[in-house]
C-alpha cells in the first residue's frame, strides 16, 4: 500500500512512512493511493467476529508490506483488550430503528482510544524496529489530549506535548491530561483557542529546525492511522444491524471532520451506507458548507460541546481531494484561497455530488440541552453533549425510517457535567472506578502564551526525557 499527498507534490510513501510523517512535506494529508474493496460477501463473513478480529481484516490492507500479520494481529488484540466492555462498542437502542454505537468503553472515555489506543502501539512498533526516538506535538479540544496521553505514555522511544486551550476544555477533559505523570508527558496550556493550538502544531510540522534533527509525528486527526482505526466500527455496527444485507445510516458529531471522513471510507469500501449526517455545534463551517456550499472562517464560539469548537476543519481536505478527483494542485490552490481570504466555494456538481452523501445540521446549547432531557425522560439514556447533537441531527436530518440509523456516541457524559446540570437532569454523574479518584490527583501544565517561538522553545528544552534536544 503507498499513501499520497492531496497537494499533490510530496514523494508517495508506505505506511510505516506515513505513520511517522503525519503532515506530508507539500503541506497536504496523506490518503492511499488506492482504497481497497470488499464484496458483499466478504463482508458478510466477518459477522460475528470479536472487534480486535474485525479489526484486523478491515485495516490489513492498509499496513500490508509493512507490519507482518502476526504481529498485526498481536498489536490489535492488545488494542482493544484495555477496553472495559467485551463487545468494545456496543451498541444501545433508542427507539425502534435508532441506536447509539457507544465508542466511550476506551481508558480515557472517548472515541478518541479507538485510534490512539492502537497508534501509541504502532510506534512503538516501528520506532522499536527502526532505533530511531521521536517528538510528539499535538492539539486537543479535549479529547484527543488525554486519549494520546494514555496511548503513548508507555513508548520508550517518544516525547510527547499536547497543546490544549487554556480554561476551554472541561474539568474532566483536563484533569485527565494533567494527572498523567512522566518524563516523556508534556501538558501545555496555550492562552488561545483550539484553531490557534492547531495552527501551531502545522507550523512546527512545517519547519521542525527548532527539534535539532528528531523526527516530528502527529497524534492529530491527520495522521493517517488515526482514520484507519475509525474505519473499523462503521463495520461492526453495520454487521450488528444486518449488513452488509441492508443500509445503514449514520449521524456523527465532528468538528475536525475525521470521524465522519472515516465512514465515507467505509463506504467507498464497500459497506453499504445510505447517509452520513455532519452533526455541528455553533461552530458550523462543515454545516454551511453541506447546506450552502460556503466553507468560510467565522468567530470561534465556546459552546457546551468543547470537542467541536474547531472553526477549521482538517481532514476536510480529504473529502475535497476526492471531490476534485484527486487532482493534488486544486486542492493547493483551494487551500491557498482558503489561507489567503478565510473561504471559498466548490464547483456546483462538486458539492451536489457530495450532498448526495452527506447532510449536516448545526446544534446550539439550548437545543442540546433539550435533546439530553428529551432522550433521558424517554429512555433513561444520559447523552453527553456531543452525543446529543448527533441525535438532534439524526432526527432532523434523517433521509428514511426504514433504514437503521446510528448516532455515533463519542463521549461518556461524566466528562461534560456542565451540559449535563444545564440540561436539567438530576442523575448523578459518577465516574468509572479507574478514574474515581480523578479530582483529589495533583495536576502539571505549563501555561504559555500564543506564541509559537515559545511553544517550540518549551519542547526543544523539555524532550529527549527532560534533556534538552
Amino acid at each position: 500500500m503507498r499513501y499520497i499527498s492531496t497537494r499533490g507534490q510530496a514523494p508517495a510513501l508506505n505506511f510505516e512512512d506515513v505513520l511517522l510523517a503525519g503532515l506530508a512535506t507539500d503541506g497536504g494529508l496523506y490518503v492511499p493511493e488506492n482504497l481497497p474493496r470488499f464484496t458483499q460477501e466478504e463482508i458478510a463473513s466477518w459477522a460475528g467476529l470479536p472487534y480486535h478480529e474485525l479489526a484486523f481484516r478491515v485495516m490489513r490492507p492498509f499496513v500490508t508490506g509493512s507490519i507482518p500479520d502476526a504481529d498485526f494481529k498481536k498489536i490489535l488484540e492488545e488494542t482493544y483488550g484495555v477496553f472495559s466492555h467485551n463487545a468494545v462498542a456496543p451498541l444501545r437502542q433508542l427507539n425502534g430503528n435508532e441506536w447509539v454505537l457507544e465508542l466511550f468503553h476506551g481508558p480515557t472515555l472517548a472515541f478518541k482510544d479507538f485510534a490512539l489506543q492502537l497508534l501509541g502501539r504502532l510506534l512503538d512498533y516501528v520506532l522499536e524496529k527502526r532505533g530511531e526516538r521521536v517528538v510528539i506535538v499535538g492539539a486537543t479540544s479535549g479529547d484527543t489530549g488525554s486519549a494520546a496521553i494514555e496511548g503513548c505514555k508507555h513508548c520508550e522511544n517518544v516525547d510527547i506535548f499536547i497543546l490544549h486551550p487554556h480554561n476551554r476544555v472541561s474539568e474532566v477533559q483536563r484533569r485527565q491530561m494533567t494527572t498523567l505523570f512522566g518524563e516523556n508527558i508534556h501538558n501545555i496550556a496555550i492562552e488561545g483557542n483550539f484553531d490557534d493550538c492547531q495552527e501551531m502544531v502545522k507550523a512546527s510540522f512545517a519547519d521542525q529546525s527548532f527539534l535539532k534533527g528528531t523526527r516530528l509525528v502527529a497524534v492529530n486527526s491527520i495522521n493517517w492511522a488515526r482514520i484507519m482505526a475509525q474505519i473499523v466500527y462503521y463495520f461492526h455496527a453495520a454487521l450488528q444491524l444486518g449488513g452488509p444485507a441492508r443500509s445503514v445510516s449514520f449521524s456523527v458529531p465532528t468538528g475536525n471532520f475525521g470521524d465522519i471522513f472515516a465512514g465515507y471510507l467505509a463506504r467507498n469500501m464497500g459497506l453499504p451506507i445510505n447517509q452520513l449526517i455532519v452533526a455541528t455545534n455553533r461552530n458550523d463551517i462543515l454545516h454551511r458548507f453541506m447546506s450552502g456550499n460556503q466553507y468560510v472562517k467565522d468567530t470561534l464560539h465556546a459552546t457546551l460541546s468543547p470537542s467541536m469548537d474547531i472553526m477549521v476543519s482538517s481532514n476536510f481536505e480529504r473529502l475535497l481531494f476526492d471531490l476534485h478527483g484527486r487532482n493534488g494542485a486544486a486542492i493547493a490552490g483551494l487551500m491557498d484561497t482558503f489561507k489567503q481570504g478565510g473561504g471559498f466555494s466548490v464547483e456546483q456538481e462538486r458539492w451536489t455530488e457530495a450532498r448526495k452523501l452527506f447532510d449536516s445540521l448545526a446544534v446550539d446549547d439550548a437545543q442540546t440541552c433539550e435533546t439530553i432531557a428529551e432522550v433521558f425522560e424517554q429512555t433513561g439514556e444520559l447523552l453527553d453533549p456531543h452525543t446529543a447533537i448527533g441525535v438532534k441531527a439524526a432526527r432532523e436530518c434523517r433521509r428514511s425510517l426504514d433504514i437503521p440509523m446510528v448516532i455515533l456516541g463519542t463521549a461518556h457524559p461524566v466528562k461534560f457535567p456542565d451540559a449535563v446540570e444545564k440540561a436539567g437532569v438530576g442523575k448523578a454523574l459518577e465516574l468509572p472506578a479507574h478514574l474515581s479518584d480523578l479530582f483529589e490527583r495533583d495536576e502539571r501544565c505549563t501555561v504559555l502564551p500564543n506564541d509559537l517561538k515559545a511553544v517550540q522553545a518549551f519542547v526543544s528544552q523539555h524532550g529527549n526525557r527532560g534533556k534538552p534536544l
